[in-house]
Order: structure tokens, then C-alpha cells, then sequence
């Protein structure tokens, strides 16, 4: 459902019917608003000398055209070129201050500096990322204006926007409009960010002046939201306040996760379905209280502006915002609607009022999934009805397909997948959408005044989104659900065309034209093969090393009871991702060879939606921090916790493997010489697993060869990611046919050492690299241990 359509009609929502009448779309703003997103596009990318050329020849070649113009086609392309020039001008005038002056300076020499700044949104706590073998300290990112800046004893007054990186206290409870001082260092932002610079505090901000009114109220809103659902279990209790103004700040990571996988996301960017149902609902009780005339569309307006205050100015609100504005101007003066207009004019005015929304993701789907539910969504759902499918099934069914179709291409550009659950995924949530979202709202609303009864409004809308949760899990976890494809221009083009393709093919397969129709499915298969991600795993592997970054993580393949898992680090997301495409859905055993974060913080990735058995573990509890995080993820799966037993024989499936580490003397040197070593067989292979192991451990080993190594290996895990610290004689003893080194690209270790590398290309080993090769399966072909490389 469109937001103009639910705005501007009080007598029928819901997506476009079969009855509508058959207008031929009003798209005279289209090409105009197209230029504009162009324009302000190229305007905040582009050098500012040749955003300002361009500029110059276009206005130069459309003012005279748009005057004297004879044709409307001629006017049309002249006005579309006006609007441009225009675009890339205010992209440029908004580029320029945040590449030149006196803060992108001090940000470029990484200067030291107090300064006065305005919080522009929420600031959003970011857990810590896992650096090596340590792990960072949470991070609360918070955007804001600088309007003031003191460095080097000079003073800047200025008005520009600014990232904080804070990682003090204190930072995290500020509301949007609070105004507060800081000393910190600033740098460099990323390339592309909208800021000047961002500025890395250590301290509590000092308060200077607190938000307007409006953002207290706000805040106390959101605030009660959080209060009125904290009795629910914690995956709804994150997702109520996400539908409701965004704030996923409660959600948990392997939710949100399975949003992502489910093609669920949308849900938790406030958007113009979430206007919708607010300002329809309202429009509706203002009805039922028989208000008429002009005062309906001025109940609309103010159900909007209290709903983008408490959902905070996002792009997507701002872009449903303004399409609401327009139907209820419409519906005020009685001229017919259109959505296309409205969405046009949305754009035109959206990417004018603020360049950067024209290079967001975010932006980009909200756009053009309301362009599928108005251009699409129409035609599909009368092509359905036409086949006597009852129209409710039909418009139910026709949204989803539409706005999944017309996103992929650009949502196959952030996640490097194709979501074949999305469309029913979307589809089974839909009917539960709605009521979670306005009893989220009526708890926020009378949260401040009446707690209780928002309590039990919470409650409510815990049902609704338990639903909701349900559905992004079961699809997120269904095999094969995702097929990988190119995350490239190349690829996200060759999905549309394939799109494309597949809406002209339909019709003649529904009439029974098929030998056309294979033709061009084949056509379209063909086109495809270069930009499909390469099959994966292959049928026969028998060990992967998955590429999770500057970390190890190591499937050895089972049977019906499991596999086994050996290191899980360092990112929860990137493991779990590597047990998908594994199929591997049972874990029989994890064995963590020690507790450094890289080794670690990915088994919360181990654990989402998979039977796990137990988890194993060092008998060197250190450091500590890690040691109590394993322990509270394993309760919290109720997964049991053991201490290995140097000697002990398992097995699981083919494999079976000896643990002849931690060696008690070795283990003295620190957590790295505490690893667990594994000598592995299976199906006749000799693997050794090392975790870290260094030097002590490494002649450790060495002096009890006979009885523990047992002379040469097949395949070896390379110690601590191919450090140079490795003893010579152990990597020449093992003699391993394949070397695996699991590493993350561009690391600040210098991992591989090549000096390692080299060593072990010396004995004639075939090295294999995660960071230049991607995930790493050793098969067995010919009789002989294999190397296949997924590639990166």
C-alpha cells in the first residue's frame, strides 16, 4: 500500500484493486524528478569544477529551450535539464563545505579540539569489534552539527554536520537537539560520508543546553514504548519499538540477522507503510467522530508530523512524509489523486532538500519499492483475478511479489544474495504488520499518562510481532534459501534484465506458447552464468576453512548427528553465514582451541538456529572477559561447557581425531600456547588442527613427535593465521601436502608472514589463503587430498 493512497482515501485502503479506473498515469513529474535524483546525485560525487561546468551547459541549454520551445516533448527535455542544473548546483553548494575549511582541515591533520556541536539524531551504541586477539570497547556513534570548534588556539564558528565517536559515558541518553561541548581528536571521515569530520571522545559530554520541547516529548514517548514492552521475550521486545519509530536498539543481532536473510529488514526502517497505517488510522477515528470537510485533511497533517517527530526525520519518513502531504492537499481541494505524482513529487522535493539522500541505499528502496506497489502491483493483481483468483488473495499476493521484484536488484547490491523466501516471507507477515505497529504506537501514545494500559497495549502487540519473528526465522533458516550472486553493477544489471525477461516470458507460458518461453529462460540462464557466484561447497568436502576474517573457523563434516566446529571467530555474522552455505544445521561438537576473541566472539553465529551438543574448551581460562562471555552464550543456548582432556579419542562420522594439546609446560607461555591441537584422520587423510600454537608449543610437541604426531600430515591449519613466530623444524617435520591459513585481508599483523609462506611453498605445499581465496574445502580427488578455493 502506497502512502498517498492510504492518506487520500478514507473510504478504502489497502494495495490497488482490479476496479480502479482505467486513467493512463499522470507522469509529467516523473522525468523531472529522475533528473533530479541524476543531478544531486552527480552534484555530491563529482568535483565541484566539473559539477559546476555541467551545471553551467545544462541551464545555459534548457532556460532559452523551456521559453521558446515549440513542442512539448522539446519543453519537457528542456525543463528536465533546468532541473539539473539546479540538482547538481545545490549538490555541489552541499558538498563544498564538507570537503574545504577550516574543520576538514583540523580533521586532516588529526588535531585535537573542544567543541560545541547540536545532536542531530539518536546516538546508536555499537558493540565492539574484534581486533586480533582483542576485543574493542563499545562505541556510541552520534550524529550531529559542529558549531563551534577550538583548536591549536584558534576559534571556528561554523555549521556543519559531524559524526561523534564516543566511547564515554553518558553519550547514549542524549535526545536530538540537545546542545553539549566535548574535547576530543578529530578525523577523517570515510569516503562519502555527508560530515566534515568525525570527532573521537573519551570523556562525558558536558550539557549545554537541553532539547526543545518537542524531542523531550519525543523521547519521553520513545522511552515508554521501551517501558510499556520490556515484559515480552527479547526478540519482540527489540522488534515492537522498530516498527513502531526504528529504534532496533533493543533488538538482538541474530534477529536482526534473520531479518536481513529473510528480505525482513524494511520492517524496522520506519517507512511509508508505517505512515500509512498511522495517519489511515487516524483518518478513520476522525471520521467515526464525524469530522468532515477541511478539518480531515488538517487531522491527517497533524497525525503526520507528530508521527515523523516521533520517528525522527529518517529518509524514508521524510520520503512518506512528503508523499502524505501531497494527498491530503489533494484531498482538501477534491482533484483526483495519483500515486506516481505524488511519488515524483517526493523525490524532486526530497533529494533537493538534502543531496545526500540521493546516494542512499535506504532512499533508493523506499523509492522504488512504492514505485512497484503503484505501477506493478496494479496489474499483477488483475491478472490474477482475471485467472479467478479471489481479489483479497490477489492483492495480498501481488505486493509482496512486486516490491520483492523491483528491490532485488539493488538489495542484491548490499547483501550479495537472492532471498528466495522474501516473497512469502513478506507475504505471511503482512496481515500481522499493521496491528503491531498501531498498538505499538497507542502504548507510546498513552505510555507518559496511563502506563498501566499501555503495558497491556505492549502486551498486545507482542502477539502480532512474535508472528512476525517467527516467519523471519523459519525463512531465514530454510536450506538453500539465498542463492549467492554477484554484489556488482554487472550483477544487480544482469538481475534486472533477468527480471525483465521473466515478466515478458510469463504471459506465454500462462498461454501455452513454452518453446519460446524456454528459449528465453535458457537465454537468460546463459546471461546469468558469468555473474552467479560459482556452486558451493562442492558435493565431496571433507574440511572448510571458512573466510570469516582475521580469525579461525574450521567445519570438519559429520553425519546425522552433527558436524564438528573447531574456532569461531571473529564475527558471529560471517560464521553462520559459512554454516548456511555448509547446509550444516547440527553441531555434534565446538571445539574453541582458546579464548582469544578471534577465535571466539563468532559462536553466538554457531549457535543461532542449530542443535549444538556441547561445546569444548582450553584447559587456560584467560583472558578472562572472553572466558565469561563463552560461558554466557553457552547457558543462554543451553549448550553444556566441558575442559578438554589431552589424550582423549573422538569421533564423529568418518572423522576421528586425537587431542594432543594443551601440553601442561607449554601452556605457561600464554593462551595462544594453551591452543588445543587436533590430529584428525578421515577418509585417509592425516589433518592437523593447531589454533595458535607458537613456538613452545610447537617444540613441545616436537619432543613427544613419536608418540603425538606421528610423523607427516596431509593437510595442516597453518598456527596463528601464518605469523612468522613458527619453529622451522615443525613446519619441516609435518611436511604438509596442503597448508591452510585462515587470515584476514589487509590485516594489521602482516598475517602471512612470507616469510611462513615461503617455508611451506619450499616443501612443496600447496598454501591456501582466506583472504585472497575465500573459503578453503579440502576434498579427496584421485586418491589424493584436493584444494578447492570458493574465491573471493
Amino acid at each position: 500500500m502506497s502512502g498517498s493512497e492510504a492518506l487520500g482515501s478514507s473510504r478504502r485502503t489497502g494495495p490497488p484493486v482490479a476496479s480502479e479506473p482505467a486513467e493512463p498515469p499522470d507522469l509529467r513529474l516523473v522525468g523531472p524528478a529522475l533528473t533530479a535524483w541524476a543531478g544531486a546525485a552527480a552534484g555530491v560525487r563529482l568535483p565541484l569544477v566539473l559539477t559546476a561546468s555541467l551545471a553551467v551547459v545544462l541551464a545555459v541549454t534548457g532556460v532559452p529551450a523551456v521559453v521558446r520551445g515549440r513542442t512539448t516533448l522539446v519543453r519537457g527535455a528542456a525543463l528536465c535539464a533546468v532541473v539539473g542544473a539546479v540538482a547538481l548546483a545545490v549538490g555541489g553548494l552541499r558538498l563544498a563545505p564538507v570537503r574545504s575549511g577550516p574543520v576538514v582541515r583540523l580533521a586532516q591533520e588529526s588535531a585535537s579540539a573542544s567543541a560545541e556541536l547540536v545532536v542531530t539524531g539518536d546516538p546508536v551504541r555499537h558493540a565492539g569489534r574484534t581486533h586480533g586477539q582483542q576485543r574493542s570497547a563499545d562505541l556510541v556513534v552520534v550524529p550531529a552539527r559542529v558549531e563551534r570548534v577550538v583548536s591549536r588556539g584558534r576559534v571556528a564558528v561554523v555549521r556543519l554536520p559531524l559524526t561523534v565517536l564516543a566511547t564515554g559515558p553518558g553519550w547514549e541518553a542524549l535526545l536530538p537537539g540537545t546542545r553539549v561541548a566535548a574535547d576530543g581528536r578529530l578525523g577523517t571521515p570515510q569516503r562519502g560520508e555527508p560530515v566534515a569530520g568525525v570527532l573521537s571522545v573519551h570523556t562525558a559530554p558536558r550539557v549545554l543546553r537541553g532539547p526543545g520541547a518537542a524531542q523531550r516529548a519525543a523521547g519521553r514517548l520513545r522511552a515508554g514504548l521501551r517501558r510499556a514492552v520490556e515484559g515480552l521475550p527479547a526478540p519482540e521486545r527489540g522488534l515492537v519499538p522498530g516498527l513502531v519509530d526504528g529504534d532496533t536498539s533493543q533488538l538482538p543481532d541474530d534477529v536482526a540477522q534473520d531479518f536481513t536473510t529473510a528480505g525482513l529488514t524494511h520492517l524496522t526502517a520506519v517507512s511509508g507503510a508505517n505512515v500509512a497505517f498511522v495517519v489511515g488510522a487516524a483518518l478513520l477515528l476522525a471520521r467515526r467522530l464525524r469530522v468532515r470537510g477541511a478539518a480531515l485533511p488538517l487531522v491527517g497533517l497533524l497525525a503526520l508530523a507528530g508521527f515523523v517527530e516521533l520517528a525522527r526525520p529518517q529518509p524514508s519518513v521524510l520520503r512518506a512524509a512528503v508523499m502524505g502531504v501531497v494527498a491530503l492537499v489533494a484531498l482538501a481541494s477534491g482533484r483526483a489523486r495519483s500515486g506516481i505524482p505524488a511519488l515524483a513529487c517526493a523525490v524532486l522535493v526530497l533529494v533537493l532538500l538534502d543531496p545526500w539522500q540521493s546516494v542512499s541505499f535506504g532512499f533508493a528502496l523506499s523509492v522504488v519499492a512504492t514505485a512497484a506497489l503503484l505501477v506493478v502491483a496494479p496489474p499483477v493483481t488483475d491478472a490474477l483475478t482475471r485467472r479467478r483468483v479471489p481479489l483479497p488473495v490477489a492483492a495480498a499476493l501481488a505486493v509482496p511479489v512486486a516490491a520483492a521484484l523491483l528491490t532485488a536488484p539493488i538489495t542484491v547490491l548490499l547483501s550479495g544474495g537472492v532471498s528466495l523466501a522474501s516473497v512469502p516471507a513478506n507475504l505471511l507477515v503482512a496481515p500481522a504488520v499493521a496491528p503491531a505497529t498501531l498498538l505499538g504506537v497507542a502504548a507510546a501514545v498513552v505510555s507518559v499518562p496511563l502506563p498501566p494500559v499501555a503495558a497491556v497495549l505492549g502486551s498486545l502487540a507482542g502477539v502480532p510481532a512474535a508472528e512476525i519473528v517467527t516467519v523471519a526465522r523459519v525463512a531465514a533458516s530454510v536450506p538453500g534459501g539465498t542463492i549467492a550472486w554477484a554484489p556488482t553493477a554487472a550483477g544487480a544489471a544482469v538481475l534486472a534484465l533477468l527480471l525483465l525477461a521473466g515478466v515478458l516470458v510469463l504471459p506465454a507460458v500462462l498461454s501455452r506458447r513454452l518453446p519460446r518461453a524456454v528459449a528465453v529462460a535458457g537465454a537468460c540462464a546463459l546471461l546469468a552464468q558469468p555473474v552467479v557466484a560459482p556452486h558451493w561447497p562442492p558435493g565431496d568436502w571433507l574440511l572448510v576453512a571458512c573466510d570469516v576474517g582475521q580469525g579461525d573457523a574450521l567445519v570438519l563434516r559429520g553425519d546425522r548427528s552433527g558436524a564438528v566446529v573447531v574456532d569461531a571467530g571473529p564475527d558471529p555474522r560471517a560464521v553462520d553465514a559459512c554454516l548456511r552455505d555448509l547446509g550444516v544445521r547440527r553441531v555434534a561438537e565446538v571445539v574453541l582451541t582458546h579464548f582469544h576473541a578471534d577465535h571466539v566472539e563468532g559462536l553466538p553465529g554457531v549457535l543461532r538456529h542449530r542443535s549444538v551438543a556441547e561445546v569444548t574448551v582450553t584447559t587456560l581460562p584467560d583472558p578472562s572477559a572472553e572466558v565469561a562471555r563463552v560461558r554466557g552464550w553457552a547457558r543462554a543456548a543451553g549448550v553444556p561447557l566441558r575442559t578438554v582432556q589431552v589424550g582423549e579419542v573422538r569421533s564423529v562420522g568418518g572423522a576421528r581425531w586425537r587431542v594432543l594439546a594443551p601440553l601442561h609446560a607449554a601452556a605457561e607461555a600464554g593462551p595462544n600456547n594453551a591452543s588445543i591441537v587436533l590430529l584428525v584422520q578421515v577418509a585417509g587423510l592425516r589433518v592437523l588442527l593447531t589454533g595458535d600454537v607458537e613456538p613452545p608449543a610447537q617444540q613441545a610437541l616436537m619432543a613427544r613427535a613419536a608418540e603425538t604426531l606421528g610423523g607427516p600430515v596431509d593437510v595442516l591449519k597453518v598456527p596463528h593465521h601464518g605469523s612468522a613466530n613458527q619453529d622451522p623444524a615443525f613446519l619441516s617435520y609435518l611436511h604438509p601436502r596442503i597448508s591452510l591459513v585462515s587470515v584476514g585481508l589487509g590485516n594489521d599483523y602482516g598475517h602471512p608472514a612470507p616469510a611462513t609462506v615461503a617455508s611451506l611453498t619450499r616443501l612443496g605445499s600447496l598454501v591456501g589463503r582466506t583472504d585472497r581465496d575465500g573459503d578453503l574445502a579440502v576434498v579427496v580427488r584421485h586418491g589424493s587430498p584436493a584444494l578447492v578455493r570458493r574465491g573471493t
